[in-house]
């Protein structure tokens, strides 16, 4: 009995903080009332999004009021349980504007409202019939998503769960020793970000809408686009400029990014996610230049636009492209395919393995490869910089981040057998997965409105997945059937 009491003590607490991010959501969906003011929103697309968002607001409101969480200090997995849950309503609220406006199948709705959340960028929509507030509807899911649910409630709250719900969107790094604190810096840096690069967009050539939808979706590595074509509409070489540098800002720790608004170079510089990109990109960029796209376009500076845009939006998983990939050849493929997998930085609004897990994995075997040329009684410096100070390296972290690593390939290669098993080819299944598993959103065309279902459910799962991160989804869905079974335990007894 004891144990009852315990347990729906807690889940108050925890149902309380769900409630909150029910409201949070349902204010997001009042933004793309806004498009009024430049485009005439029928009455029944409107109430598409009145209508569940004040659902979500009045519901959410009475759920954080009546079930006060009373200061209750949650476990890691708690807190997981709170973001998990967090993630199934807003995934499901933001399926209703395309279910009722577009006429999109549930799959289909729930499908492209999980790519908005994730910021993962696949889609199924045709944009070129879209009207402006579906528009805009993706692009905010995409900012909120990229922000982290989690990062949106710790900076409207200051409560005992804050690190726990932190820690459990994989963002276990604070800027500042307080957790709201910390949130709230994320934000400001996050909001400054999106209004600069709004501006520069505007400058290059985009009209006001396609600046601001773009901004959203460029620094939150989401990739949804106003535009069939992408980035590639515009064929700009000034606004590829600006798109390249809110990729690469957005698929860099929040950490890294505000050492350098204090002008801590030492350790902006030191930094291995940094160094890791300063080695990749134009390493990369220069294979795909010469070996793809130097014998594809024939304008040589048409051909290295292209392999360095496509390059840093794979690498940050933004999933912008100027191009398509179908007259691409295999090595170029390849090229992208591993990029998807490495990903962005931890701590960033980007997804896949995650860099810092990669670069770890690398010191890990410079370390193996020397060990047997050193005295035994050698010192070795196994320490990296986090932020502004540099922290040791354990062999536990070492072995984590290979054991995320090796799930990380086993689940990319069961998705990809899935989409090959309803008839694609290898290469193009392998690339479409690994860019749903990565919440990329880069297409070689697999996914659209006519995929099959379980295909969709399939990509579906990977996004969540990569987004959430395995073990975080692990254990808060084991928690909640292992909870649900002690009530039901105690019930029946």
């Amino acid at each position: 009995m004891r144990e009852t009491q315990h347990l729906r003590q807690r889940y108050r607490a925890i149902l309380s903080y769900v409630g909150l991010v029910s409201a949070i959501v349902g204010l997001l969906m009042l933004v793309p009332l806004m498009t009024a003011l430049i485009s005439p929103i029928g009455g029944g697309d409107a109430m598409a999004f009145l209508a569940p968002a004040l659902g979500l607001i009045s519901g959410g409101y009475l759920m954080r009021r009546r079930l006060d969480p009373e200061d209750i200090v949650l476990t890691l997995q708690e807190g997981g349980v709170i973001v998990l849950l967090s993630w199934i309503v807003a995934c499901a609220a933001g399926a209703v504007p395309f279910l009722v406006i577009e006429k999109l199948g549930f799959t289909q709705a729930f499908f492209e409202s999980v790519s908005g959340w994730t910021t993962t960028g696949l889609s199924v929509l045709d944009v070129a019939r879209s009207a402006p507030a579906i528009l805009l509807w993706r692009s905010t899911m995409q900012l909120a998503g990229g922000a982290g649910l989690a990062i949106i409630m710790l900076a409207a709250i200051a409560g005992a769960g804050g690190a726990s719900l932190s820690a459990a969107e994989g963002r276990s790094d604070h800027l500042v020793p307080n957790v709201r604190a910390s949130a709230l810096l994320v934000m400001r840096i996050y909001a400054g970000c999106v209004v600069i690069g709004t501006l520069a967009l505007r400058i290059a050539g985009m009209d006001w809408f396609d600046a601001v939808n773009h901004s959203f979706c460029a620094f939150s590595t989401g990739g949804f686009s106003t535009r069939a074509e992408s980035i590639g509409y515009w064929d700009s070489p000034a606004i590829e400029a600006v798109t390249i540098v809110l990729m690469l800002v957005g698929g860099t720790s929040f950490l890294t990014v505000w050492c350098l608004l204090r002008g801590r170079l030492r350790a902006v510089l030191g930094n291995g996610e940094v160094r890791l990109v300063a080695v990749l990109v134009p390493i990369f960029a220069l294979l795909v230049l010469l070996l793809t796209c130097g014998p594809l376009y024939a304008s040589a500076s048409k051909a290295c636009r292209v392999a360095v845009f496509e390059t840093v939006t794979a690498l940050t998983t933004t999933g912008y492209s100027t191009v398509g990939y179908r007259d691409w050849n295999a090595f170029g493929i390849l090229l992208l395919i591993v990029l998807m997998l490495i990903g962005a930085g931890t701590c960033s609004t980007g997804g896949a393995i995650k860099q810092h897990r990669v670069y770890l994995l690398f010191r890990s075997l410079m370390r193996e490869l020397r060990r047997p040329f050193l005295p035994r009684t050698a010192v070795t410096d196994d320490s990296i910089w986090i932020g502004d100070e540099r922290v040791a390296v354990t062999e536990g972290q070492s072995s984590m981040a290979g054991t995320f690593v090796f799930l990380y390939v086993a689940t990319w290669l069961c998705g990809s057998a899935v989409l090959a098993a309803h008839g694609y080819g290898l290469q193009d299944s392998l690339f479409e997965y690994a860019s749903a598993l990565g919440t990329v959103g880069l297409s070689i065309g697999i996914t659209g409105p006519e995929t099959p279902a379980l295909v969709l459910w399939t990509e579906t799962a990977g996004m969540l997945l990569g987004r959430l991160e395995f073990f975080v989804i692990f254990a808060s869905a084991t928690r909640l059937l292992l909870d649900s079974r002690s009530m039901a335990t105690v019930r029946s007894s």
